[in-house]
Order: C-alpha cells, then sequence, then structure tokens
C-alpha cells in the first residue's frame, strides 16, 4: 500500500475523530472532572481503560502499512470506539506527537534491561537485572533531557502533512523520563529484579540508598532541565484519570512552556505493595518527594494496597488523588481518606469483565463499595483489563451497569 492509501486512511478517520471532540458532552465532561478533582461534589465519574483488550475489538484491525502512520491509526480507532463506550473519558481535539529522545544508548540509566520470556504466548516473563552485583553500580549512566531536533522535525512534518489541515499535531517534548521512568519503584525493579531489591533493604541498605537517591537525582535532573528548555507543556499532565482541576489550567496542544507547578504529576510504587509503611517511606517515598513536589497536584497509586500508607502519603504537600485497588480495605481506606482527596477506586477487572460477566454480581460489588465509601470524592477505574472474552460490547454494559447505581450516590 502507498503512503498515500496510507494518509487517506489516517483523514478519514481523523474527521470522525473530530466529529467526536466537537460533541457537547466533552465540555460537560471537562467541567465534571474540574470540580471532582478540585474536591467540589459531582456525581462518581467512570473512567475505562480497556486498551489490553483492544486487539478482541473487531475495531481493532488496522489498515495502513507504514509503522509511522499505522501507530496514529491505532490512536485513532482506539478513540473512535473508547467515545461508544458511554464513560466520562474526554477526547481532545488534537493528535500527538512524541519528540525523539536522546538517551544512553544501552538503555534511559545506561544498562540493558531483559527479561527471561515465557515459553508460552502471552506468559510471565522473569527478571534479569543488570544490576546483580553491588560493584555494578559504577555501570549506570546519570540521565539528561536531550531531544534529537531533527529526528523530531521530521515526524512531525510527516504527520502534519497527512492530517494537520483537520487536527493540530500536538508536539510532546516532555523527559523521557516521566510517569514509570519516573516513580524510581518501577525502574528499580527492573533494574536490581524486585526480590533482590527487598533483600537490599535489610542485606545492603546504605547501598540501596545509594541506588534510590541517584536515580531520584537523575528524574529530577531531566525534569529540570526539560523546564529550563521549555520542555514542559500543558499537554503533559498525568493523573491517571482525566486531568482537568480548578486549580490548574486545562490541557492544550502546543501550548506556552509552563513550570511543573502548572502540571498534574504522577507516581507510584506498585512494587513496594508488599514491604511496610516504614520500608515504603524510608527507601522510596522519601525518593519520590523531590520529584512530586515540582507538581502542581498530584495523584498517587496503581494497582499497590495503599489501605496501611494513606498516612506516610500524607507527607506529600500537593496530593489530591489516591488509587483504591482492588486488593485495598475499601472501607478503612475512606474512612481515612475522607474527603481530604479523591477516592480513585479500582474495582478487580477479573472479577468485573475478564473472567465472564455477570451484571448481578457487578451490582453487587459497585455498591457495596459505593456504600463503604459514601461522602467520599469517589471516581471508578476499570482498569488493566487484559481480555473481555471477544464480547467488548460488554464494556459499554457494564458502564450502563455501573451508571445506574452510581446516579444514587451524587
Amino acid at each position: 500500500m502507498s503512503n498515500k492509501k496510507d494518509i487517506q486512511i489516517l483523514r478519514n478517520l481523523s474527521k470522525k475523530y473530530l466529529d467526536i471532540c466537537n460533541q457537547e458532552i466533552q465540555d460537560e465532561r471537562r467541567d465534571l472532572w474540574r470540580k471532582h478533582n478540585s474536591l467540589i461534589r459531582t456525581r462518581p465519574l467512570i473512567y475505562m481503560r480497556w486498551l489490553a483488550a483492544w486487539h478482541e475489538a473487531p475495531e481493532s484491525k488496522l489498515e495502513c502499512e507504514d509503522p509511522f502512520y499505522r501507530q496514529h491509526e491505532n490512536f485513532l480507532r482506539q478513540m473512535i470506539f473508547q467515545d461508544t463506550i458511554g464513560d466520562d473519558y474526554i477526547i481532545e481535539p488534537w493528535i500527538t506527537q512524541r519528540a525523539s529522545h536522546i538517551t544512553p544508548p544501552n538503555g534511559l540509566w545506561g544498562v540493558q534491561i531483559k527479561h527471561i520470556p515465557s515459553p508460552e504466548p502471552g506468559g510471565a516473563w522473569k527478571f534479569d537485572p543488570p544490576l546483580k552485583k553491588l560493584e555494578d553500580f559504577s555501570k549506570l549512566v546519570k540521565p539528561h533531557h536531550v531531544i534529537d531536533e531533527a529526528a523530531t522535525a521530521r515526524n512531525v512534518a510527516r504527520l502534519e502533512d497527512a492530517v494537520g489541515d483537520i487536527l493540530p499535531v500536538n508536539v510532546d517534548r516532555a523527559p523521557a523520563y516521566q510517569v514509570w521512568h519516573a516513580d524510581i519503584s518501577t525502574d528499580l525493579a527492573h533494574l536490581r529484579g524486585l526480590e533482590q531489591a527487598m533483600w537490599d533493604m535489610v542485606d545492603n541498605p546504605e547501598w540501596l540508598h545509594q541506588l534510590v537517591s541517584f536515580m531520584s537525582e537523575g528524574v529530577l535532573t531531566t525534569h529540570n532541565e526539560a523546564e529550563a528548555a521549555g520542555d514542559w507543556r500543558l499537554c503533559n499532565h498525568q493523573n491517571q484519570a482525566m486531568p482537568y482541576a480548578q486549580e490548574l489550567p486545562d490541557p492544550k496542544a502546543n501550548s506556552e512552556s509552563v513550570n511543573r507547578n502548572q502540571l498534574w504529576g504522577y507516581c507510584a510504587s506498585q512494587e513496594m505493595a508488599q514491604v511496610s509503611p516504614e520500608m515504603h517511606d524510608e527507601f522510596i517515598l522519601r525518593y519520590q518527594l523531590p520529584i512530586m513536589e515540582k507538581f502542581g497536584l498530584v495523584a498517587y497509586g496503581c494497582c499497590e494496597d495503599l489501605t496501611y500508607k494513606i498516612d506516610i502519603l500524607r507527607k506529600i504537600p500537593n496530593l489530591r488523588r489516591i488509587a483504591v485497588t482492588p486488593w485495598a480495605d475499601v472501607r478503612k481506606c475512606a474512612e481515612q481518606i475522607g474527603q481530604d482527596y479523591v477516592f480513585s477506586w479500582r474495582p478487580s477487572p477479573a472479577e468485573m469483565i475478564c473472567s465472564g460477566f455477570d451484571p448481578d454480581h457487578v451490582r453487587k460489588v459497585v455498591r457495596n463499595a459505593m456504600e463503604a465509601s459514601k461522602g467520599c470524592h469517589v471516581d471508578i477505574t476499570l482498569k488493566d483489563v487484559q481480555t473481555v472474552q471477544h464480547h467488548p460490547e460488554n464494556l459499554r454494559e457494564w458502564v450502563k451497569i455501573v451508571r445506574e447505581i452510581t446516579d444514587d450516590y451524587v
């Protein structure tokens, strides 16, 4: 297929996408999220993150042949399908091209991260960490924020030539070290191995402090350099939901440069789920704090149980959202969070939709959680949906059921 045909596919999809962006419902959702994330009472908001199961939807079939156009085709098709689900996801009127970053040749930290794959397709992999010995620490490279301007310009020009007259092409110049590469915990597990990192807390605490301090300072360096270069923009909010709040500027394509205190920041520590609050605080949180405190508002948590760690999270001065995962005690979390933060509840995707779909069970689980968190500023995120058992229509039905229940808890 020629590039001309690829471009026509993108143009047709971009027009459909823009029609969705221009619907009034998008502004209604923006207003709801602004209030909700600013701790102003709204109805409970629903956020569906299901893309791991995207390949099971007939709409996921791609037609472009050029890998460059294909990635953007995939985004447009995902968002067009997202609009049919009926949750409170906001579809923004732009398409993004990520800047090309120059990073150390062997990986973001200068060493190659490897995994031992499962012999079964889709099976679990095993860590093969590069820092096997304490002296391997010397192999790490301090990171910097450097953009390959020529490569970035080429990619932006290709996308603008294809669809720029239909959709603004937003250029994302934020550092490579953000989200999972900025929470320290994720890359620590890849660099050292999850089990070994836990042993290090007891056997090699001084060495581990040295390692996580190096990582924290490295992330902060790239963030500072990006700010000095004017590369943080309003498209760089991160909060694992819809990043609107009355205290911060709205997301925007190709905005002027901003400081991090105008943005949402995000951090988690899933790898510390089995670690005590004291160790979590000592080895991770204290090194995340210098990174998080630069942002205007912060969301914390992904899949880790934070039931017994909410006290230490109160050290984050700009904390606004806390994740309440399938393994958390909803009632105990609600008692601690109260109305101080957004209560971001994440029911188990296996229980909700991945391992059979039982509407009555969904109603029971959701209603119990809503009763337990009554009085909190609740939103509901269905995330990590690995499969819908080839019934993507269940996504829409799930949202419909949850909406019927949560409308009673305005």
